[in-house]
């Protein structure tokens, strides 16, 4: 096992200590399902975060290892916050790590992202990072057979795809990260800081 791989697995390890692993048979959902809207946070919230980034760009990474557990602990957990995900790929390898998170179960969709945006820099880089990222993804609990289907799945490809493509059409998204806070009342574009999102965040809550 060269370097960079076990680098991986060692700091996927640490991240995903708290998940419960899984079977296969567990595992099975409908591409539907797997399409579906990843939400981090109480439906009621009063604000909401659609977060459109690709999980091959550093400044994302930035965000969610830097920030998002900031805005978590204090917006989100308490109720005042919700963080919808959108994938918005903008390379083979985003799109190949999308599709892998969005085969684990939903309830352990956020942990995985987790561990895909903190190990970034060694799957992306991997001499091999299809089999970088299925390392990560027999850390989630995914078999090679699953993790295989997955990436056939051109259903799940194409409404990946079709979700970048409802971003640059209808909040006009450009680049990532970006961040449209409750339809359009607010816009955050690239990875700021966190009181740039408290600031934000307060005056919608209100």
């Amino acid at each position: 096992m060269n370097r960079n791989l076990l680098g991986i697995i060692v700091v996927a390890v640490a991240a995903l200590a708290a998940v419960v692993w899984i079977s296969t048979a567990q595992a099975a959902e409908s591409t539907a399902d797997r399409a579906a809207e990843r939400v981090l946070g109480r439906a009621d919230a009063p604000v909401t975060i659609v977060d459109y980034s690709s999980l091959t760009c550093p400044h994302c990474a930035t965000f969610h290892v830097e920030t998002l557990p900031r805005i978590k602990e204090q917006y989100i957990d308490t109720g005042k916050a919700k963080l919808v995900f959108r994938d918005f790929p903008f390379d083979q390898w985003a799109l190949r790590a999308s599709m892998l998170a969005r085969c684990a179960p939903a309830e352990r969709y956020f942990a995985v992202l987790d561990v895909l945006f903190k190990t970034q820099a060694q799957w992306s880089r991997a001499a091999d990072p299809a089999k970088a990222l299925t390392q990560i993804g027999k850390l989630a609990g995914l078999s090679d057979e699953t993790i295989t289907a997955c990436w056939n799945d051109q259903q799940l490809a194409d409404a990946i795809l079709s979700m970048r493509l409802k971003g640059q059409n209808e909040d006009n998204i450009q680049s990532t990260p970006t961040f449209v806070l409750n339809d359009g009342a607010a816009r955050i574009e690239g990875a700021q800081p966190f009181e740039r999102f408290a600031e934000a965040i307060e005056k919608l809550a209100r």
